[in-house]
């Protein structure tokens, strides 16, 4: 059995590596806002449960075992953000600090009438895959909103890395997941861009902002005859 510290220092590797990214001490330090000291101690004890092992010159990667463990976690914490979102109410951007307290209930009985009762959700409120039971992942075709060309018509599909300022912004915007917007421009100066929602609707969105947000193409819409 994992303790909640080790929990998050096997979410927080699998985080790191699921971005593409690497996960040295200091990664998973920063991640956690915590001294690499106390990484490191605790990234020897995963070893020493086989959930990890080490890559020279890379840090540590997840064993087989240390995947799945994490998926759990990862699980777990999309399904109690879809919970909180679509039956309490709660906004996009108050659930992440919840969610981390309540991923840490053991009990797979709940978890598995958590995801029968919201409807086996394929995605969270943030438009991340939630792992099935087995550890699987629905699949998109998803590109950054920031390589969509001008006149194409998109959906929002997710929001990676967002922090609950960036999610309050968005919000602020009415922007969300399953938003159609149309790209009317890329702002060569400073790399913004100009959307427009369905409504009609300008929204003007920065660079940094739109780097954030994954979208799918979405058809565009027939015109009506007569």
């Amino acid at each position: 059995m994992l303790t909640r510290s080790e929990e998050d220092h096997l979410k927080a590797v699998h985080a790191l590596l699921g971005d593409g990214g690497r996960a040295s001490t200091n990664n998973v330090a920063e991640r956690l806002g915590t001294k690499a000291s106390s990484v490191t101690v605790m990234l020897k004890k995963l070893a020493e449960k086989g959930l990890l092992s080490h890559a020279p010159y890379y840090g540590v990667k997840l064993t087989a075992k240390g995947k799945a463990a994490a998926l759990k976690l990862v699980r777990k914490h999309r399904l109690w953000e879809t919970f909180l979102v679509e039956r309490l109410g709660f906004a996009w951007d108050e659930v992440h600090e919840v969610a981390e307290q309540l991923e840490h209930v053991r009990s797979e009985k709940l978890t598995d009438s958590l995801a029968e009762y919201l409807g086996d959700p394929a995605f969270d409120p943030h438009g991340d895959p939630i792992p099935d039971r087995n550890g699987r992942l629905a699949l998109r075709d998803l590109h950054p909103l920031v390589a969509a060309t001008e006149g194409q018509r998109v959906r929002i599909a997710a929001v990676k890395d967002g922090s609950d300022a960036l999610l309050h912004l968005l919000g602020r915007k009415g922007i969300g997941i399953g938003k159609l917007l149309v790209v009317k421009a890329h702002q060569e100066f400073d790399r913004s861009m100009e959307l427009e929602d369905t409504a009609g609707n300008r929204i003007s969105l920065s660079a940094q902002v739109a780097g954030h947000l994954w979208v799918e193409s979405a058809p565009a819409t027939k015109q009506r005859k007569g």
